[in-house]
């Protein structure tokens, strides 16, 4: 298994981070792959497969710590990446919401 579940959505309130450099303020660390609950069912293969995917935006996945979870708002295609490279591990910005 890749990740720790699948999921639709987001759980958590709204954080009020929507720019890369709101975001940019949180910093990154390692998160296993097998301890993130994703919030999106579906994977765009474009995204997965572009060579400039991140060129645009954060080169760091986005994830919510909500109750103990860890929640991969954003950079589902970065994960994938990690997990057929083999690599159990993935950096990203984890945001900590109480």
């Amino acid at each position: 298994m890749i990740f720790k579940a699948v999921g639709d959505g987001r759980p958590y309130p709204d954080h009020g981070l929507v720019t890369p450099k709101q975001w940019a303020q949180v910093p990154p660390r390692q998160v296993r792959l097998d301890e993130l609950v994703t919030t999106k069912r579906t994977l765009n293969l474009d995204s997965l497969l572009s060579d400039d995917s991140t060129f645009y935006g954060d080169l760091f996945a986005h994830v919510v710590s909500y109750r103990g979870v860890l929640y991969l708002e954003d950079g589902l295609h970065r994960a994938v990446r990690a997990a057929l490279q083999q690599r159990p591990v993935l950096h990203a910005r984890v945001l900590v919401i109480e």
